[in-house]
Order: structure tokens, then C-alpha cells, then sequence
């Protein structure tokens, strides 16, 4: 038997959501929580192991050294906001259980392995990238020094093993909706643009895009793109289908899924029949022909990456696409009645007053449905990071996220501080969302989805008291800096 394992999304700030299902780890403006795909994989391939996914099942720090009492491995995925409160966790359970071996899994870790080995001495050892078999071969007994993609201490000085080579046969690895079946509820999972309760899983890996500022390609899962078999996408499809017949959703959260027009139309002949209602992440680069394909087989909503309105930025970010090309395209998904959910960036390099009002313009001009709204975060390890280190342009002192894990500023530009990136923020949302058009369509909503009329009462109070939050931030900010300083008392 291999070492009972316990694959673990921790408890962290509340309402945060984790390394382990979500690129931009952070609490949301209303409460939201990716699945944890990651962890799900190798926890399908160990007998007798659990994957917690401790934040949208409300699991304390308190529950979770308790059931860590009845594990022998401890695999946790942490993230660069998370990391110091993951430190304090696995110290405490070590503590109740003093035999356990923990590692640490995801981004961080990858990046900066001996700073983490060394800032956490409960810690056996860290992946590097892609986790899946390292966890399950340490599990099954293989000997540190044998396996591939991970770094430890030993007598004190550090030891990188060979990088392991990434997997190539997606289809070899276990379902993760099984994972999700054997161990968690999926009534517990919200995102405020999908229909709920919804399921997520990939259908790929890595992405051959090159934006500076994405975290998953620069350290996890690279830019090669692998995909699955539509076949065995499918037959994962018609099972999820029967496991939950309430689920009003399913998403393909691959980083990017429709970037090749045969696999795409090839996979949508394949869930057409099974009638399901689907959403998925798209480039604007997407033709007119696959996403006609898309809509035909049951395809919703589409998570569409522009970032910025002015094409300066998107050349600086390595986007791959053009300003033309996202007007266009947005008009294709209008005509077909895809629903578009777009994700912006404000702070990404080249930015000033003037770019952040051309992407708003920009933003009100696409009309999407609604809209995601991020300050840039330079996450060790991409080159936006790399950018903001070598230019002086990090904030000194100035952390990812505020005591809640809600993003904060940590770059600014000469003209540009960082509380005016904060303070656009919600200025971009109130510019967008209090148009007319605008509002009618969420109080439409309200009043014609009675089902969802209560959720979105919630997640209305929970975004303005962010918003009231982040605007009292920037004003004491503003205050402080503005506060002359004290001439020194001579004694």
C-alpha cells in the first residue's frame, strides 16, 4: 500500500481562492473558487488518498490539522500570496503529527525551491512544474535521489534532482471528475458568470501563447501544448453528465482551449450529441468558423483574455493579438449569441492615465456581458516579474494582497503610483457597469432568472463593500504619503 495521502488546497485568508484551480490567486470581489484540478490528477492515482479542497468547503486551519492526524503524506499546493500562512499551517501539523512527510506543489515553489525548502522547515521536500507522478512515486516508496523534478535539503545544503520530462499522454491520467465524485461537493463551487452549480476540468495542457504576465506557462505547465483525445474527452463528458444531473454547467479551463480550429471542430462533433451546456477560455484570434462550431455543440459563454485596450500594451505583453482583431472577433461571438466574459489588466507595462481611459472606452465599446477587472501581478517567475525587478518599478514594501488576500498594487510606473492603478480599478467597473445598457441586463437578469435572483443579491453586497474597502485603501494611502514629515527632535 502506499503512504495514505492527502492532497490539500489549504485554508488561507477567507473566501480566497488558492493556487490550486486559479491563475490569479486572490480573494475576488465576490466570493468565487476554481476547482483544484491540479491536485485531483495524482489524487486519482494513489489508493486510500483524499484531495480537501479546504476554502468552498468552509474547512478551518483548526479542521484540517485535525484530519491531517490520519495521513502519512501531506502534498499542498501553495501560491505566492498564500505561502506565508501555508508556512504557519504545516508547522502546526507537523507538530500533531510529528511523522508526516509534506511537500509543497505549484508555481512558488517551482521558482524559488531553496528559499521555500529553507523558509520552511517542515517541509520533506517541493516539486518543480508539473507534480503529477513525483507526489505518486515519493507515495509508493521510491527514494528521494530517484525521482525526478524535485528539490530538498540534505545535511543542510540543497539538492535539485533532474527536471522531469513533461508528460506527454494525457489520456493516461485518471478522470478528475471521479476525484471530484469520491470527494467533493460541487454544489459548493461559484463563479459568478457561470451558471450554477457548474463542474470544471481541462482538456489540455500548456499554451503556446507568450503573454509576460501569464503564470502557468513561464512555470508549471509550459508552452508546449498537449492535448487529450476527443475521445477521451467525451467519454469523460457523458460521465460527468450522469454524476450530476443538477449541474447547469461544465467548463473547460484550459489556458487556451480552442487554439487549434480541427481539434476544436473534431471535439465539438463529439459533445454535440450529448447535449450539454458548456463554457470555455478562447484567444480573440478564434475565426468565425470554430466558434459557429462551438455555439452548435452547446457552447455558452467564452472567458476572453483582452487585457488592455491600447495596442502598445498588448505588443509589450507579447499578447499575439491585435485590437482589430478582438473587435472583430467579438463581433462574430455577438451574431452567433456566444456570451462573452471579458478579463482586463490594468498596470501591465507601457501604462499611464491615458492607456487606462482608452481600455475602459475600449471595454464599453466591445459591450461584453460582464467583465473581470485585475491590478497587474508580477508572481516570481514570469517575465512581467523579471520587467518590474530590473526597471525599479515594484512598490517597496508592498505586498501582493491586503490582510483579506484581495489584490493590491505592488507595481507602478513614473507618473502612474499604484494607488491610482487601484483607485481605476473600480472606477473602470462603475464607468462599466452603471452605463445603461449595462444595468438593464443584470436587473433583467434578477428578474427573469429567479433562480439565480438571490446569488446575485449576495455577490451585489459583496462587491461593493470590496469596492467601499479598496476605495478607503487608496484614500488613507493618498493621505499618508501626502502627511508632511516630521522634522527630527533634537535632544
Amino acid at each position: 500500500m502506499p503512504l495514505k495521502t492527502l492532497f490539500l488546497n489549504p485554508p488561507s485568508f477567507e473566501n480566497f481562492d488558492g493556487g490550486a484551480g486559479s491563475r490569479w490567486p486572490a480573494t475576488r470581489e465576490i466570493e468565487s473558487y476554481w476547482y483544484p484540478v491540479w491536485l485531483a490528477y495524482p489524487a486519482g492515482m494513489l489508493e486510500g488518498a483524499r484531495l480537501l479542497d479546504a476554502p468552498p468547503h468552509y474547512v478551518t486551519a483548526e479542521d484540517t490539522i485535525e484530519i491531517a492526524k490520519e495521513y502519512e503524506f501531506l502534498v499542498l499546493y501553495t501560491s505566492t500570496p498564500g505561502f506565508p500562512g501555508d508556512i504557519r499551517l504545516v508547522q502546526k501539523i507537523k507538530e500533531a503529527n510529528p511523522k508526516i512527510k509534506i511537500a509543497f506543489v505549484g508555481p512558488h515553489v517551482t521558482v524559488l525551491p531553496e528559499r521555500s525548502l529553507r523558509d520552511c522547515p517542515a517541509l520533506d521536500f517541493v516539486c518543480r512544474k508539473e507534480f503529477d507522478y513525483a507526489t505518486v512515486e515519493f507515495a509508493q516508496g521510491k527514494p528521494l535521489e530517484e525521482i525526478l523534478g524535485i528539490s530538498y535539503l540534505k545535511d543542510g545544503a540543497i539538492v535539485h534532482n533532474a527536471d522531469r520530462p513533461q508528460m506527454q499522454d494525457l489520456d493516461a491520467m485518471p478522470h478528475v471528475t471521479d476525484v471530484y465524485k469520491r470527494d467533493l461537493d460541487v454544489t459548493r463551487y461559484n463563479v459568478p458568470f457561470l451558471l450554477n452549480p457548474f463542474v470544471s476540468l481541462y482538456t489540455t495542457r500548456g499554451c503556446p501563447a507568450q503573454c509576460t504576465f501569464c503564470l502557468w506557462p513561464q512555470t508549471t505547465s509550459g508552452h508546449a501544448w498537449r492535448k487529450r483525445s476527443t475521445d477521451d474527452v467525451a467519454a469523460e463528458m457523458a460521465k460527468a453528465k450522469a454524476y450530476w444531473p443538477e449541474v447547469r454547467e461544465f467548463f473547460f479551463d484550459d489556458d487556451t482551449f480552442n487554439i487549434q480550429q480541427a481539434r476544436t471542430v473534431e471535439l465539438c462533433a463529439k459533445l454535440k450529441p450529448l447535449g450539454l451546456t458548456w463554457s470555455c477560455t478562447s484567444r480573440v484570434t478564434t475565426n468565425f468558423e470554430t466558434l459557429k462550431a462551438m455555439k452548435e455543440a452547446g457552447c455558452r459563454l467564452l472567458i476572453v483574455g483582452y487585457e488592455s485596450g491600447d495596442p502598445q500594451i498588448l505588443k509589450n505583453i507579447k499578447k499575439g493579438a491585435t485590437i482589430e482583431r478582438a473587435r472583430q472577433f467579438t463581433k462574430d461571438c455577438h451574431k452567433l449569441g456566444l456570451v462573452i466574459h471579458g478579463d482586463f489588466i490594468l498596470g501591465l507595462p507601457g501604462e499611464t492615465h491615458e492607456t487606462i481611459n482608452n481600455t475602459i472606452a475600449f471595454a464599453k465599446e466591445l459591450d461584453v456581458e460582464t467583465i473581470q477587472v485585475s491590478v497587474a501581478h508580477a508572481y516570481p517567475g514570469t517575465e512581467l516579474y523579471e520587467y518590474a525587478v530590473s526597471n525599479g518599478f515594484m512598490v517597496k514594501d508592498t505586498k501582493m494582497v491586503d490582510e483579506g488576500g484581495h489584490q493590491l498594487a505592488h507595481i507602478q510606473y513614473p507618473g502612474l503610483p499604484a494607488d491610482d492603478i487601484l483607485d481605476a480599478v473600480h472606477r473602470f467597473y462603475d464607468e462599466y457597469y452603471f452605463r445603461p445598457k449595462a444595468a438593464y441586463r443584470i436587473v433583467r437578469k434578477a428578474i427573469f432568472h429567479t433562480a439565480d435572483r438571490k446569488r446575485l443579491y449576495k455577490e451585489a453586497k459583496a462587491f461593493l463593500k470590496t469596492r467601499a474597502m479598496r476605495h478607503k485603501w487608496v484614500k488613507d494611502k493618498r493621505e499618508k504619503d501626502s502627511a508632511p514629515t516630521p522634522e527630527p527632535v533634537n535632544v
